[in-house]
Formats: structure tokens, sequence, C-alpha cells
């Protein structure tokens, strides 16, 4: 494993390719927006947007996924507040067993900020099945959730003739998932092919039994669909100078996001802003730093350092300390949710350890191979 050599990301994300400099993409992207004009940047915005000439009195001018969040909150009120549009707001739905009441009450707060809401609500039985699926299949409980995530915008897009959709960063190019590029930097009808989207998704369902009729809210709409329907999805990031994880927080909790107030020990998260909606995500950035070396933590002090606003070093002590935070609370919920004890989640997520950056130690403590900022010792 190497790392970048300005942040600490690793060339083990999947997807992610470094310069020749041995610079991370993410990192690459920001030295070149040092150099951008972003008012010549809210021009190309307009110009854009007189390609879905706006609808007064006759529905909506755009989609925007939310979750209540961070990201979805400051893109909401940008898009309404400075661009004049009226978009409609697509959230899905979780389950009352893994829904946060934080997270209720933040999409309760877009509401009575004025925005029109539609739910999307997979049925719970199937949403289970296939998380339980997902975790025994691949350690990764996410991989049929997220699906169902992502598909549900494209999807009440089409239902609504909604040609629109604003969507939130580039991965390509602020995460470094090269594979979602477009043809410019604000292209995101790449985002199928995105590591959670790509591939045939749904195969793995159909072998484990699921119908296929029950599968509808994981079809993500085909190429054919989107042209089809016109469908054109726009990264909002690329056009703020100002997007960063923790920017958003700020200016989102200002109009009344709910942050997170569990520890940094049981979470990961160092400002408590991400995935407010829900806490089992905490365990999926675990299990990744344990499968690629990186998770939550390092993901934060990466921006941070990029953004000049962290030294190299302060977010190295944060990583070793931090980075595979899980709270056992949240792993007992997940694990009595999908209907396995508690030393039947670790022997799978054990199963899944990366033998070349872990190894057991005593007691059967996972420790790392690697040096943080270094690679492999």
């Amino acid at each position: 494993m190497k790392y970048c050599s300005r942040c600490l990301q690793p060339d083990t994300r999947p997807n992610t390719v470094f310069t020749s400099a041995g610079i991370c993409p993410a990192c690459d992207y920001v030295e070149r927006l040092q150099h951008v004009d972003w008012q010549e940047r809210y021009e190309i915005l307009q110009d854009l947007l007189t390609q879905f000439p706006r609808r007064p009195g006759q529905g909506f001018d755009c989609i925007i996924g939310v979750s209540g969040g961070k990201d979805s909150t400051r893109q909401a009120l940008w898009v309404r507040d400075k661009l004049g549009l009226k978009p409609l707001l697509a959230c899905l739905s979780y389950p009352p067993e893994q829904v946060t009441q934080r997270g209720v009450d933040n999409i309760s707060n877009l509401i009575e900020l004025g925005f029109d809401v539609v739910l999307s609500a997979p049925a719970p039985g199937t949403w289970r099945r296939l998380m339980r699926e997902s975790f025994l299949r691949y350690t990764n409980w996410a991989r049929s959730t997220e699906l169902a995530l992502f598909t549900s915008v494209p999807q009440l897009a089409i239902r609504y003739g909604i040609k629109l959709i604003l969507w939130g960063e580039n991965p390509g190019l602020q995460l470094g998932d090269l594979k979602t590029l477009g043809r410019t930097g604000y292209d995101g009808n790449n985002l199928r092919y995105m590591n959670t989207l790509s591939g045939a998704a749904l195969d793995w369902m159909l072998q484990a039994g699921v119908d296929a009729r029950e599968l509808l809210p994981y079809r993500y709409p085909t190429p054919e669909d989107f042209d089809a329907h016109g469908l054109q999805i726009v990264y909002l990031g690329w056009f703020l100078g100002d997007w960063s994880l923790i920017n958003n927080g700020m200016y989102a909790a200002a109009s009344g996001l709910q942050v997170r107030t569990d520890t940094v020990e049981n979470t990961g998260d160092l400002r408590g802003v991400t995935s407010l909606d829900e806490d089992w995500v905490t365990l999926n950035q675990m299990i990744k730093y344990y499968k690629f070396g990186f998770g939550r933590v390092t993901d934060y002090v990466n921006e941070e350092i990029r953004l000049g606003r962290m030294p190299r070093r302060e977010g190295i002590s944060l990583v070793e300390k931090y980075d595979d935070a899980c709270a056992p609370e949240y792993i007992a919920a997940f694990s009595d949710y999908i209907g396995v004890g508690v030393d039947d989640f670790w022997k799978q997520v054990n199963a899944a350890v990366n033998p070349t950056l872990f190894r057991f130690g005593e007691g059967g403590r996972i420790e790392r191979r690697f040096i943080v900022g270094e690679g492999l010792a």
C-alpha cells in the first residue's frame, strides 16, 4: 500500500490511480482549483440551466436526493434561494429499526423550511433480507441499500417527468473514483459506474432467491432510460468553491440541521456531521478500514489537509486513533436486525480482513501491518 505524497489517501481506494508524481486524483483536483474562476463557473451553470427551461406553475424544475444531512440541506437551500429553482426533494426512507430520530427530525426540518419532499420506502422485509444477504456474501451490508438509495432519485425523476437531477460532489474528482468521470467536471451521468452501482448489480439478489418483482426499487435506470427521458445528473459541488464536509455542515446547521452528539471514539465522526440519518454506516466504515486500510476518519482528514486546515502529521495521529472506531451497541443493534449473533458478526468481519494490511494479535485484536502515512512496514 502506498500513500498520496500530500494527503493520507491510499492507493487501495477502488478505482483510483495516482499521478506519476505520487499524488492522488483528489489532491490533483484541489491543486487545479487554485486557478479556477468561480464567477465563470457560475455563468457556466446559468447557461446549463437554460437547457432545462423552468416550468412555473407546471411542476418542479429539478430533483435533489436528500437524507436531511449536511450536503443535501445545503444543496436544497442554495438551489432554491440562489438559483431561484423549485426543486423536488427525494428521500429514501429507512425502516424504523435503522433510521435515527435525528434523521427524522432533519427531514422534518427540510419540510418546515418550505420544501416539497417525496419519500420512497422499499418493502422493509425485502430490505432486511437483502441487507443480511449483502453482509453474509460481501461483508458489506450497504451493497443493497446504497443501490436503492442511488436508484430512487432517477426513478422518481422519470415518474415526475423531471429531466434535471442535481447531485452533490463529483466522486471522480473529489474522492478519486475515476470511473465516474463524465464528459465535463459537472456531468454526472457516469455515476452508474461507481463501485456501488457498477456490474451486474441485481444478479446476486436474484441468486439469493429474491423475486424479480421485489427488486424494482433496486433497478438503476439504464443508459437507454436516461436517453429516452432526457435525464441529466449535474454535480453541484463542481460549481461551489467552498464545497466541503465541514463548510456544508456549518451552512446546514445554521438552518436547523441536528448534528451527532456521540463521541468520536464511538463513531469516527470528527465533527458529528456525517450520515446523520442512521448509525449503522459506522459499521461499514470500520469494515471498509479492515478491507482497504482507510475509513471515515481518513476521508475527513484528507479533505482538511487538502484545504490547508490540518497538517498531515495531525491527520496521521487522528487516523491512527479513530479510523476503526465503532461503538459495540451499534454492532449489537445491527446484528440483532439481520438475525446474527455478535460473535458471528465478528467471524464474518475477521474473514474479510485484508491479510496484506492487517494481522491478528493477542486476543484476536486486529493490528496494522502498515504505518499510516508511509505504507506497508
